[in-house]
């Protein structure tokens, strides 16, 4: 019995996916349209699909009422239609990626986009790129449905049509594989990346011919950091993890609160609204998509009264909205707000230190970066998402440092993070790491027990195999003892509490600590020393 990662199988579902993110790609262009055609309309009063923004209404405080009739919409979409659609896209996937082998009910193919444009359109703080991940993700799990293939490629076409959303939007190839890989796919092979990585290219193929060739979010070139700036930096990013994970709790903390309403949750987004509303009316550059926000903080002309009330009101807008369970997404807010952070913690620090080798530019491009990392513990997407949409390659390291902190101390703060706390909530496990099969390092040979010439076993394996397809072939066939051979030659059994003794040998050796004899002399020698000292009175 043998396992080959890559084959024919693989071929055809990057075939598949490719076909998908086309069409994703179109799907993206198509739900931009609609946001700016239902924000013209319900702030303009006029019938356009031209690129517009909240920011410049002239309605008062009529304002307030926008986003809660939106929000009217979307709740009676989820009571009518499917609960589903609410929620911020990835920790849904996640979910059904785990729970139910990569099944999105198909009527989320269409309603996400839709309640997401109304919510975001009529002034929903959120970004397009959360409705259109979710509704790239239930639209190839829609097509993994119709077509022959196993729960394990369908969480790969699941994921690859979420990721070239993610690349239509933004044209970020590199930072959409990377987020398949730590957050969707719970996997590094190359069965999976290949197709997920065509994916994203073709998306991101889509992006440049519907949206342009332009930086998502332009900025000034910025210097190469300073030895010394790169320390502040990390103690920037480490800052704002813990902000970032503050965030992410409170999040959960708001959706607790409107669990305990005593009303339909189908009103609760309505409610949620209102924050949108008259936050909304003091601030109106709150509303709405807010990629112009994040380019005018990158920028680091940006007021300070402005970056502070933007910081604030945009993660109060957010927060609540977002916890009533509305239709709407993390990324575009958490980038917002750790950007504001990141401008304002900068000022700070060239107001203390001017000498200290930061600008104001980076530091809200690491802010920016960090948050995301934090919250999301998905570190490297953040670093390459950075880069790839402003374009500003000299930012690399201070990105390393910053978002590692961040990453870094969100362990110490958070169990999980806000991408997995709705999930763990409910008893579900998701992986927190990428490490190597055990029993995929060990030939079967390794493991054998010498056989009775009178040994009868129904199954057999070769000796080269390795100790996982011996596992497999158990669990499939609920076996303890299967027979090896060498050829035609039956060299031995090999059982599975030969198995389970190597997995479990294996496994403690990561908690087993060594001291080498040096280390242990020199110990030795340094107790003698404290005693002599004390004695001699020093």
């Amino acid at each position: 019995m043998s396992r080959h990662t890559v084959n024919r199988r693989v071929f055809y579902l990057s075939l598949q996916v490719t076909a998908n993110a086309l069409i994703i790609g179109i799907v993206a262009k198509g739900l931009v349209y609609l946001i700016d055609g239902i924000t013209n309309l319900a702030f303009y009063g006029r019938l356009s699909f031209e690129p517009a923004s909240p920011a410049g209404n002239h309605l008062g405080t009529l304002v307030i009422a926008v986003p809660i009739i939106g929000a009217l919409l979307v709740g009676l979409m989820a009571r009518f239609g499917s609960r589903a659609i609410g929620g911020h896209g990835i920790p849904e996937a996640m979910e059904k990626i785990i729970l139910a082998e990569s099944r999105i009910p198909p009527a989320i193919t269409f309603l996400k986009p839709l309640s997401a444009a109304i919510s975001i359109g009529t002034g929903g703080p959120f970004g397009a790129e959360g409705p259109i991940i979710a509704t790239g993700g239930a639209f190839g799990s829609l097509t993994g449905q119709w077509i022959h293939i196993s729960a394990s490629e369908r969480k790969i076409v699941l994921a690859a049509g979420a990721c070239a959303g993610m690349a239509a939007i933004f044209g970020s190839p590199l930072a959409a594989v990377l987020l398949a890989i730590e957050l969707l796919l719970f996997e590094f092979s190359a069965r999976s990346v290949i197709p997920v990585a065509l994916a994203c290219v073709t998306g991101a193929g889509m992006h440049f011919l519907l949206f342009g060739h332009e930086p998502v979010f332009s900025m000034p070139a910025i210097p190469a950091a300073p030895n010394g700036a790169l320390a502040i930096y990390v103690v920037l990013g480490a800052f704002v993890g813990v902000v970032a994970a503050g965030v992410s709790r409170s999040i959960y903390w708001i959706e607790d609160m409107f669990e305990h309403l005593p009303i339909h949750w189908m009103w609760w987004p309505a409610i949620g609204a209102i924050a949108i509303g008259v936050v909304g009316y003091f601030a109106p550059h709150t509303m709405g998509v807010g990629y112009d926000n994040i380019t005018r903080l990158l920028t680091g002309s940006t007021p300070l009264k402005v970056v502070i009330f933007l910081c604030a009101l945009k993660y109060l807008s957010w927060s609540i909205s977002l916890g009533s369970g509305t239709s709407g997404g993390t990324l575009a807010p958490l980038f917002t707000i750790g950007g504001a952070l990141g401008a304002l913690l900068g000022s700070v620090i060239l107001s203390w230190f001017p000498n200290s080798g930061i600008n104001i530019p980076t530091a809200a491009l690491v802010g920016m970066a960090a948050m995301f990392a934090g919250a999301s513990r998905a570190w490297l997407t953040s670093i390459v998402f950075a880069l790839e949409t402003t374009g500003q390659f000299n930012g690399l390291l201070p990105l390393l440092a910053g978002c590692i902190a961040a990453y870094f101390i969100s362990f110490f703060l958070m169990k999980g993070s806000i991408m997995t706390e709705k999930i763990l909530r409910r008893g579900v496990k998701t992986p927190d790491a990428y490490e190597p099969d055990i029993l995929r390092n060990v030939a079967v040979r390794q493991l054998v027990t010498p056989a009775d010439a009178d040994t009868v076993a129904e199954y057999s394996i070769n000796a080269s195999d390795d100790a996982g397809v011996a596992a497999e072939l158990m669990g499939q066939h609920n076996l303890d003892t299967l027979l090896v051979k060498e050829g035609e030659k039956v060299i031995g059994t090999v059982t599975s509490r030969a198995l389970i003794d190597y997995y479990s040998r294996q496994r403690q050796k990561e908690v087993r600590y060594e001291s080498p004899a040096r280390t242990r002399r020199m110990l030795v020698q340094g107790r003698k020393l404290l005693r002599h000292s004390k004695i001699m009175g020093i």
